[in-house]
């Protein structure tokens, strides 16, 4: 390239390619070693860093070219046959091949020897992979999770024969091997409302029959289905619903009794198949009690909802990594736009929701962790955490991954470029598993109003402000009486029907409260490790800029608020002491 040339193209700011989105984030390597065993963390580091190289480079454009070149639904086989078949671009097997193949992503949960580790890997650490993978592309992050979710089904509730025929390939690395996995939840008469579906399950000897329609399938040419339906006879209601597991193929070879009517086209995660599905006679076999099917699904809602959160942050850390290319890479009117004031003030709302939901799914997956080891307080709290991380975090993203393409201006408009993507995968996470008022409700009158798990949050939390010793003392109890209004808000909220309107703010309050309780626990973790307070710094902006309502005609640029900006979009580490005058200035 000559000269010229070379000027002209630094015109346009750089972007992502090429990045270790691992090296680039240290924060994700801050909290796997608070969350993770020593030996744990040390094991996953080098396969985590060679991911977030590919992340950066040949999956980020795989992403691209599969988002651009959807799946494509045939009817028949090239000899007159009716035979379906969804046509994948080259460029979706390659993130296939990453993710379910050489990474094993669907199965850390469940198989043990993946990528050499004796056991099977914590959710925490699992999750870190998720967090990586999908800022490349956030369209295979539905598969590899309904993968896995119909092993952790398969695993929890079927019956020895069940499992012995098709958990294997569920949690295969060997692609030869694999069959990948699928729910078919929604329909056209449900939604959200799951009790009013009309599909229905007719017995026959050892198994069933299925009848009916499925309206928004992900993962539509799953090799086995997870599925809800009613079976004859049973009553109305939730309570009249089971789990069933349906091949792609029967046993002789033929393809099972159900057609793809055709594939969906969608705003976002164009990569992925998701169709409409109509049962003819669909053969297929009960999971568990007949009439707990929609209770055992609900179980998997937790680590699934936990899953959307991660994936969720994932686009917004993503887009962070873009809007700092360009803030840090280009020059308008003399200087870099990171220089400019409010630029920074863009880049500081992009970071601290990125930071909050980044800390909220490691709080939420260590809850998972310890509930699924037994503990009950852990189950309690997962309860309110994973529709409080879902409702918060997807909804963030997409605010996020908008504020990252206007960094870029025009530019970030089109597709050539991440952004434009990001924003549009971005929409998904607040619909997908329970809109935000299905979800905020959930935390609400369910999470608080019938389980009181509001409660094993409050403990949770005080346990960590009193764990962070170094932290000031004044601060600590400034998050300790914050903690109690936001339970006692939401509370208040749960217990009169009237006031739905305000579950929403309420399930946002408890987000705010338990993300600055965390980042202040985190802070005195990290510094005591490696001399680092900065997620101190930002406990403060949670509770100044996200919870407390600022007086709309007061200045707020405060000396104090530019010098915690200066060291969060900085790169020299903070001393406990000097962030703790900050936080009381």
């Amino acid at each position: 390239m000559n000269a010229h040339a070379q000027i002209a193209a630094n015109l346009i700011a750089p972007d992502t390619s090429g990045m270790n989105f691992y090296r680039a984030d240290p924060a994700l390597t801050d909290l796997l070693r608070i969350h993770l065993p020593e030996d744990l963390f040390k094991h996953i580091e080098p396969h985590l860093d060679r991911l977030g190289g590919l992340v950066g480079g040949p999956l980020d454009e795989a992403g691209r070219m599969a988002d651009k070149h959807g799946p494509v639904l045939h009817q028949r086989d090239k000899f007159g046959q009716d035979v379906q078949w969804v046509e994948y671009h080259p460029a979706y097997r390659e993130l296939e091949n990453a993710a379910f193949g050489e990474f094993g992503i669907h199965a850390l949960s469940h198989r043990k020897g993946i990528m050499g580790w004796p056991s099977t890997y914590p959710v925490a650490a699992k999750h870190a992979f998720t967090f990586l993978f999908n800022q490349a592309e956030f369209g295979m992050g539905c598969p590899i999770n309904v993968t896995d979710g119909a092993a952790k089904l398969l695993s929890n509730f079927g019956d020895d024969a069940l499992k012995a025929k098709y958990l294997d390939g569920l949690t295969q690395t060997d692609m030869s091997k694999l069959t990948q996995g699928g729910q078919f939840m929604t329909e056209k008469e449900g939604g959200s409302d799951v009790g009013k579906l009309t599909t229905r399950a007719v017995q026959e000897g050892d198994h069933w029959r299925l009848y009916g329609e499925k309206w928004f399938c992900s993962n539509a040419d799953a090799k086995v289905v997870m599925l809800l339906a009613r079976p004859e006879g049973a009553v109305g209601g939730t309570k009249g619903v089971g789990l069933f597991l349906m091949p792609r193929t029967l046993d002789d070879g033929t393809p099972n009794h159900y057609r793809i009517v055709r594939l969906k086209d969608k705003l976002g995660t164009r990569s992925m198949a998701s169709g409409e599905i109509k049962l003819e006679g669909a053969i297929a076999y009960a999971v568990g009690k007949l009439d707990r099917g929609f209770v055992q699904m609900a179980e998997m809602v937790n680590s699934s909802r936990l899953s959307n959160g991660v994936k969720s942050t994932s686009l917004m850390r993503r887009a962070w990594h873009d809007a700092m290319a360009v803030a840090r890479g280009r020059v308008v009117f003399g200087q870099r736009i990171i220089d400019m004031p409010l630029a920074r003030r863009q880049l500081m709302k992009i970071m601290l929701a990125t930071e909050q939901a980044l800390s909220m799914s490691f709080l939420t997956a260590d809850a998972l962790d310890r509930a699924e080891a037994g503990s009950q307080d852990a189950a309690a709290l997962l309860r309110i955490l994973t529709p409080t991380l879902k409702f918060r975090a997807t909804r963030d993203a997409r605010k996020v991954c908008g504020d990252a393409m206007e960094m870029r201006g025009g530019v970030g408009y089109i597709e050539e470029f991440a952004t434009a993507r990001l924003l549009r995968d971005a929409h998904l996470g607040s619909i997908w598993e329970g809109t935000g008022n299905i979800v905020a409700l959930d935390a609400l009158t369910r999470a608080v109003g019938r389980h009181g798990a509001e409660a094993a949050l409050a403990a949770d939390l005080h346990a960590r402000l009193d764990d962070s010793p170094s932290v000031p003392q004044a601060w600590r109890d400034r998050l300790r009486g914050l903690t109690d209004k936001a339970i006692d808000f939401a509370r208040e909220v749960a217990a009169r029907s009237d006031n739905e309107g305000d579950a929403r703010r309420a399930t946002s309050s408890l987000y705010h409260v338990a993300s600055a309780v965390a980042l202040t626990w985190e802070a005195y973790r990290i510094h005591a490790r490696r001399g680092d307070a900065r997620r101190l710094l930002l406990s403060r902006l949670v509770i100044d800029h996200r919870l407390m309502a600022p007086d709309p005609f007061a200045v707020i640029e405060s000396e104090t608020q530019k010098q915690i900006v200066a060291h969060l979009l900085g790169e020299r580490d903070v001393s406990m002491e000097e962030a703790s005058r900050l936080m009381l200035a």
